[in-house]
């Protein structure tokens, strides 16, 4: 254990991916680097982050932006209560500390949206305190060195790995630790096939002694997924379409989207026209349907959502959907930020 940490950092300094984020000092662009890779691919991730922080460079313009422009620059990442916590940050900086960063984990931990995990790695990289930050790679790498068989997602299992990695944190770099753990866990000990064979650990790595690989780390029973059905209607009307905004209550809270109604089960056009909601939204307003719905199936980490689109081409009287509802120019449907699911259906209607 007493050498766990040199050959870590030894092993970081001849294999560390060159980020955009590396070696940044700023604990504003490190806070952003960090929400946005919280379930976000690094691939997909490093153009969101520099877009990101091009366009809204600091605390006070996070503060000061509007919700629509931070949706927009995150649409696509999904879990969108991360970009609102964002925000929700900058502005109590902004109140609290006058708009300085603070530079203690304490207080780092009091902004919004900030656990213990992101708490440390700003705390770390930007003022190199003595924190070890624990992510899914460090779970990963010490189940398997040490041979940790509590799960990860236990109570129990989060205070032991945080301790074990307290403990074998370097306290003179813990900047470079972090990082290093980091990269060691997502491109050396990945999740399958590790690259046990070169790995710096293997003399006493309990995973490759005893061939528990594929067994570590070890979760609780996953969580029950909802299934969802949502009939979404992108009615023409001329040159003009119809959008909402949808609630604070719900996915995307946010976000805009065409018109909808859910129902319990997958019922087809034919069903659905005797639905009341349907009926109240067209009542004394003639529709034809276009062609066939647009149909896919969306995996969110909760919910199972299965959509249809439906276009419907009206004559002059408009369908009395709720207050909420505006009408805009189909052109100018890019320019606001929607979900994943929403564009992936505009994105076809453009073809």
């Amino acid at each position: 254990m007493n050498n766990f940490s040199s050959l870590l950092i030894a092993w970081y300094k001849e294999h560390k991916r060159d980020l955009p984020w590396r070696g940044e000092k700023d604990p504003y662009k490190i806070w952003i680097s960090e929400i946005i890779l919280q379930q976000t691919r690094i691939e997909q991730g490093r153009a969101y982050y520099t877009r990101f922080v091009e366009q809204i460079p600091d605390i006070q313009a996070l503060a000061n932006a509007s919700e629509d422009e931070i949706l927009k620059l995150w649409q696509g990442l999904g879990y969108y209560s991360r970009a609102r916590n964002l925000q929700a940050g900058a502005k109590f900086v902004m109140e609290k500390f006058n708009g300085f960063f603070p530079n203690t984990y304490e207080d780092i931990r009091q902004i919004k949206g900030i656990g213990d995990y992101t708490a440390a790695a700003i705390a770390s990289m930007a003022f190199r305190l003595p924190y070890a930050a624990v992510d899914g790679n460090a779970y990963r790498v010490l189940s398997r060195v040490f041979g940790i068989t509590t799960p990860i997602n236990s109570t129990a299992g989060k205070k032991e790995f945080q301790l074990l990695a307290q403990e074998v944190l370097d306290k003179h770099k813990p900047d470079i630790f972090n990082q290093a753990m980091m990269d060691f866990g997502a491109t050396h000990c990945k999740t399958k096939n590790p690259q046990c064979e070169t790995c710096p650990f293997e003399h006493f790595c309990y995973a490759k002694e005893h061939m528990q690989q594929n067994d570590l780390p070890k979760k609780l029973q996953k969580i029950t997924i909802k299934n969802r059905y949502l009939h979404y209607f992108f009615v023409k009307n001329g040159e003009n379409t119809y959008i909402q905004k949808r609630s604070q209550n719900d996915i995307w809270a946010g976000l805009y989207e065409f018109p909808l109604l859910e129902t319990t089960e997958p019922v087809d056009f034919d069903i659905l026209q005797e639905n009341a909601v349907f009926q109240k939204f067209f009542k004394g307003c003639s529709f034809v349907l276009e062609h066939n719905p647009f149909e896919c199936k969306h995996q969110l980490t909760h919910q199972t959502i299965f959509a249809k689109f439906y276009t419907l081409q009206i004559a002059a009287e408009a369908p009395k959907f709720s207050q909420q509802t505006i009408m805009i120019p189909i052109a100018d449907f890019d320019q606001y930020p929607v979900s994943r699911l929403m564009n992936m259906f505009f994105e076809k209607m453009m073809k």
